[in-house]
């Protein structure tokens, strides 16, 4: 699967042999439901506070998500970090969806944005249970990087990008 029509200007990405739209949240409505599922699978199993799936660079951040029957499904967003490369963040996909390739559609799109923004590599700092994931997408590891509330180890991940 990949990105076959990426729009800027509507902010939503067709993919080949996929019913689901990569879409970037444009109401009210949408970020609300994009900032549900972040809590939902990122932060709430984890006996984390509402609103601690927020944080200080989301203003200035690319967000991109799937809906489907009225809710985000899938998730994830991108910043910049320097002029040559981009971070991804808070990747979710609901439990019921899982391992149907949504969270490489959000890749793939994200990672279209930052090639069309001249950045040569995303960087992310992968959960431990999510590592073969990011390695399927073409991601190496460069280091372990953190442990989360002191239960959750990060790895620090690097894709070079070909423009």
């Amino acid at each position: 699967m990949f990105v076959t029509n990426l729009n800027l200007r509507n902010n939503t990405a067709r993919v080949l042999s996929s019913s689901f739209i990569v879409e970037q949240p444009s109401t009210t409505h949408d970020f609300e439901i994009y900032y549900q599922l972040r809590y939902q699978v990122l932060r709430k199993p984890w006996g984390q506070p509402l609103g601690s799936e927020l944080d200080e660079t989301d203003n200035t951040s690319i967000h991109a998500f799937i809906k489907a029957g009225g809710k985000a499904i899938a998730c994830a967003r991108l910043h910049w970090v320097d002029n040559i490369t981009s971070q991804i963040r808070y990747m979710a996909v609901h439990p019921d969806y899982q391992g149907r390739g949504l969270g490489k559609l959000v890749i793939n799109y994200l990672e279209e944005i930052s090639k069309q923004n001249n950045r040569l590599e995303i960087i992310l700092h992968a959960r431990e249970n999510a590592v073969d994931f990011y390695k399927n997408c073409g991601y190496t590891i460069n280091e372990k990087s953190y442990l989360l509330w002191g239960k959750i180890q990060h790895f620090l991940m690097q894709k070079h990008l070909r423009i």
